[in-house]
C-alpha cells in the first residue's frame, strides 16, 4: 500500500478542512473500517474501444475481475434515474446524469471475458414500458451488449419483475430506518453485485455515487405508497420525508418519531440499502457528468462537468470517498458542511465499519488524487444537519 498522505497533503488536494463528523446518530464502529484499493483512470471519450481499454486497465489495477466473477451470476445495478429521453444542458441524459451505454457495454464485455456465468442489468424505473425498449431509448445497443458467450438479461426491479415473490432481507446491524426490507429476486439471486453509477452531486445526499445508486434496490411497488401496487410509478417518499409507510405485512419503521427531514432519512436509507444488498464492486462513470444535483428536476440549475475519468473499487465506502475527494470535497466533512446538506452517509457507513472514508488511509492506483482532482464547486444553498 502507498504511504498514507499527510493531513496537509490531503487538504491541498481536496480543498476542504478535515472536520470530525458530528452526526446525529448512535452508530459506533466495532473495529477499524476496512480498506481496499481504488483505481482512477483517464478516459476523455465515450468511444467504446477507449472505454473498454481504460476500464480493463482499472480492473487489473484493483486486483482483476476473474477471481471475483468467474462462474458466478453477476447483477449490475445501473443509474438511469429520471427519464432517459429527457436531455439537459444541451446534452443527452447519458452524458450528464445517467450512466453512458459505452460504460455498460464495456462492463458486459469484461464480465464475459472474466468468465461470469450470467449477467443481469438492473434498474428500478418510474415507467410502465417494457424494460428493453426503454433501454434502447436510453441509447443502449442491446445487440452489442448481448453479443457475449455469457447470457445477458435485463430486469426492471420496480416491482416483482420476472420473479414470483419478494424476498425479505434484514439489515445486519438492525437498521437505521427499517430493520428489514423486501426486494426483487434479482438482488438475492446473484453471487456478485456491481453498482454502476455516475460521478455527480445529489441535492439531499450531497454526492450520489456507488452507495447512493443502491438506494433504488427497494421496489416502489412496495415502498411508493401505503399499499402494495405492482403498477406504481411513484417515488419512495417514505425514505425521504417519512410520508406514508410500507403496506401491512412488511417490516415497519423502527422509530416512527425520528426526524422526518430528508437530510436525516436519505443518508440512513442509503447505508441500510448497502446492508441489505452489499456491493462487491463500484464502477463510476465520470467521463462526462453534471454538478448541482442528480437530475434536471433539481431547482437551481445544473452545470456540465467533464472530468474525463473512470473510477472503480471493491469497497463502496472507500471508492465513494475517493470519488468525493476527486470532486473537490472532503468525504470526512461534518454533517451540514461541504457538499452534505445534512448527515454525511460516508461517515455513517464508516462508523458502522463498512469501509474507510479517510482518503489518507486508502490506496489509490492509476492516477493520483492530485492528477484526477476535478472540483465540482457546488455546495447546497440550505443545510439542516
Amino acid at each position: 500500500m502507498k504511504p498514507a498522505r499527510t493531513r496537509r497533503e490531503f487538504l491541498n488536494l481536496a480543498g476542504a478542512s478535515l472536520l470530525i463528523p458530528m452526526l446525529d446518530s448512535p452508530l459506533r464502529a466495532a473495529a477499524p473500517a476496512p480498506c481496499s484499493p481504488v483505481g482512477i483512470g483517464r478516459c476523455k471519450s465515450y468511444e467504446p474501444a477507449a472505454v473498454l481499454r481504460e476500464l480493463e486497465a482499472l480492473m487489473d489495477r484493483i486486483g482483476g475481475l476473474r477471481q471475483v466473477v468467474a462462474g458466478k451470476t453477476v447483477a449490475v445495478k445501473v443509474n438511469l434515474v429520471g427519464n432517459v429521453r429527457e436531455d439537459t444542458l444541451g446534452k443527452a441524459a447519458n452524458r450528464t446524469y445517467q450512466v453512458h451505454p459505452s460504460v455498460v457495454l464495456a462492463t458486459a464485455a469484461l464480465l464475459d471475458r472474466a468468465g461470469a456465468r450470467r449477467i443481469r442489468f438492473l434498474e428500478s424505473t418510474h415507467q410502465k414500458q417494457d424494460f428493453e425498449p426503454y433501454l434502447h431509448a436510453a441509447g443502449w445497443d442491446l445487440n452489442a451488449i448481448t453479443a457475449t458467450k455469457t447470457p445477458v438479461e435485463f430486469e426492471d426491479t420496480r416491482n416483482l419483475g420476472k420473479g414470483k415473490k419478494y424476498h425479505e432481507v434484514k439489515v445486519p446491524w438492525g437498521g437505521s430506518l427499517f430493520p428489514a426490507y423486501h426486494v426483487n429476486h434479482s438482488y438475492v439471486d446473484c453471487d456478485v453485485y456491481i453498482s454502476l453509477a455516475k460521478l455527480k452531486n445529489h441535492a439531499t445526499a450531497g454526492v450520489t455515487l456507488g452507495m447512493k445508486n443502491n438506494f433504488g434496490v427497494t421496489p416502489i411497488a412496495l415502498y411508493g405508497q401505503n399499499e402494495a401496487d405492482e403498477n406504481s410509478t411513484s417515488s419512495r417518499a417514505m425514505f425521504h420525508d417519512g410520508k406514508g409507510r410500507p403496506a401491512d405485512g412488511l417490516p415497519q419503521e423502527i422509530a416512527p418519531d425520528s426526524p422526518r427531514r430528508p437530510t436525516f432519512r436519505v443518508p440512513r436509507h442509503t447505508v441500510d440499502a448497502v446492508g441489505i444488498r452489499p456491493i462487491d464492486l463500484v464502477i463510476l462513470d465520470g467521463i462526462e457528468s453534471c454538478s448541482g444535483g442528480e437530475g434536471p428536476w433539481v431547482p437551481g440549475g445544473l452545470k456540465v462537468q467533464e472530468p474525463g475519468l473512470l473510477i472503480a473499487g471493491r469497497n463502496p465506502v472507500c471508492t465513494d470517498s475517493v470519488a468525493t475527494a476527486v470532486m473537490g470535497y472532503d468525504p470526512m466533512a461534518a454533517s451540514g458542511t461541504g457538499p452534505f446538506p445534512g448527515d454525511n452517509h460516508l461517515a455513517l457507513a464508516a462508523a458502522l465499519g463498512l469501509g474507510s472514508n479517510d482518503p489518507r488511509q486508502i490506496e489509490v492506483v492509476g492516477l493520483s488524487l492530485q492528477e484526477a482532482r476535478h472540483p465540482y464547486g457546488w455546495e447546497p444553498r440550505e443545510r439542516n444537519a
